[in-house]
């Protein structure tokens, strides 16, 4: 289902935006019999509250819909996506006077968010209206970028295996007449052995999917690249059944790298873009790499497997010591690698790793106008003797459990030697419950930021 605004009409139901401190100012504004019954239900304009006010004949007069009061010590910005979920059918605007957010409509667009795969959908019945032009499409854009990410990580392992996942990347390219070429299989071995080594207990092929956008010379290179881990049994170390029920969703860094990719191609930003997927599934068979199995890399770097279930960070070597040649302007990751930074920062708040000064305080502003948070963590140096190893350069899984985010993110910068300006994103993208702006189910986290980052250094230019 495409999520899209509604163009106005005059029929339209306005929903009128207030707060506590402002209700009785509201109020004041609003027809006799509108303010009628809101007093008499008592609504009190507390954040996330809503109340539709009934015409004569029935039917829905107006909304009235509680913001936080400013200074509130939580402000949701996406608190008006409640909206989406819980309105009666039909067509409704934000009325003219309203102060409101600029993330409303977004959080509305993401609220209305459905995966309709293996159901038949509904019926698109609350609408939102907005007057066309550059925003509304920015923001449509935005919302069916986020929606085909969703899609990825909602999709099961049955459906989105290696070459599903391979094919939906191939797919965007040619949507924007993007250039992509694929390696697979034994063709990885001479230049991305850790990739192969890590798909190749699986029954479809491990691969990495290389897609350029843009203009061959001029403009900033842009390069993200996304884990996409299609499902991660743990390998031969095989991961409790318990852990293995949110799987599928282990390429959700994939997901988002390629959603991040859509908005950047679908604003047509002056940026020489590359987006770099290396697909795996790590799965158990004879061919399975083994704990104390020792690869080369891409980079040259031998590494010592302590552990197969740490296979993220794998692929994702291979495939930043690629982009690293190129050094490009920026460069990003995304992978939904360490349970250690749920620990820390919880599921709504990936952590970030950066070394840029620079770079850190974009990420930063870009987060807070994206409404797309994110937390600095560091790439602290003495914990680089974490992952030495005995018999070789480097061990990809350091025992004792400690700092487990950190020394992922510090594993990953040893293959990234040339560029100054490199983040990377430990994303969850996934949603236990609704909230306004995040359904249930897979989420993009981290894509809207980098967007906004994106936009914001090529407009300075």
């Amino acid at each position: 289902m495409p999520l899209v605004l509604g163009d106005p009409t005059r029929s339209s139901i306005p929903i009128v935006l207030t707060s506590r401190s402002r209700l009785r100012a509201t109020l004041d504004q609003l027809p006799a019999e509108a303010r009628a019954y809101a007093t008499a239900i008592g609504f009190d304009g507390a954040a996330g509250a809503h109340l539709v006010t009934p015409t004569a004949k029935g039917g829905a007069g107006l909304v009235l819909f509680g913001l936080a009061d400013p200074g509130a010590e939580r402000i949701d910005p996406m608190a008006f996506g409640k909206l989406a979920t819980v309105l009666p059918p039909g067509r409704y605007r934000i009325a003219q006077d309203a102060d409101a957010p600029d993330t409303a409509e977004l959080a509305f667009l993401l609220s209305a968010y459905r995966f309709t795969r293996y159901r038949k959908p509904k019926a698109q019945d609350v609408v939102l209206e907005a007057p066309r032009g550059a925003r509304r499409e920015r923001l449509e854009s935005i919302a069916q970028a986020v929606a085909l990410g969703r899609d990825l990580i909602n999709t099961p392992a049955n459906d989105m295996g290696p070459d599903a996942l391979e094919q939906a990347a191939l797919a965007l390219a040619r949507t924007f007449k993007a250039r992509a070429k694929v390696v697979r299989g034994a063709d990885l071995q001479s230049g991305f052995p850790l990739i192969h080594a890590v798909g190749k207990g699986a029954a479809e092929e491990p691969r990495l999917v290389d897609i350029s956008w843009g203009p061959r010379k001029g403009g900033p290179k842009i390069t993200l690249v996304g884990k996409g881990v299609c499902f991660d049994t743990g390998g031969l170390d095989i991961k409790p059944g318990a852990s293995m029920l949110l799987m599928k969703k282990d390429m959700g860094g994939a997901a988002t790298a390629l959603a991040a990719a859509s908005m950047i191609m679908r604003a047509n930003l002056p940026v020489r873009l590359r987006v770099l997927i290396p697909i795996v599934e790590n799965s158990i068979s004879a061919q399975s790499f083994r704990p104390g199995d020792i690869y080369p890399s891409r980079a040259g770097l031998t590494v010592e497997i302590g552990n197969t279930d740490a296979e993220g960070r794998l692929i994702l070597a291979d495939a930043l010591a690629l982009a690293d040649e190129d050094e490009p302007d920026l460069l990003v990751d995304f992978a939904t690698l360490t349970g250690a930074a749920r620990v820390a920062l919880g599921p709504d708040l990936p952590a970030y790793f950066t070394n840029d000064e620079r770079l850190a305080a974009d990420i930063a502003a870009s987060g807070e106008a994206a409404a797309d948070p994110v937390w600095r963590l560091p790439l602290w140096p003495p914990y680089n003797t974490m992952l030495d190893s005995k018999t070789a350069d480097l061990n990809n899984a350091p025992g004792g459990g400690f700092a487990g985010a950190i020394t992922a993110a510090l594993f990953l910068k040893r293959f990234v030697r040339k560029t100054a300006a490199w983040a990377h994103f430990d994303v969850y993208n996934w949603s236990a419950s609704a909230k306004p702006g995040r359904p249930e189910g897979g989420e993009i986290q981290a894509a809207r930021l980098i967007f906004d980052l994106v936009e914001r250094r090529v407009a300075k230019k």
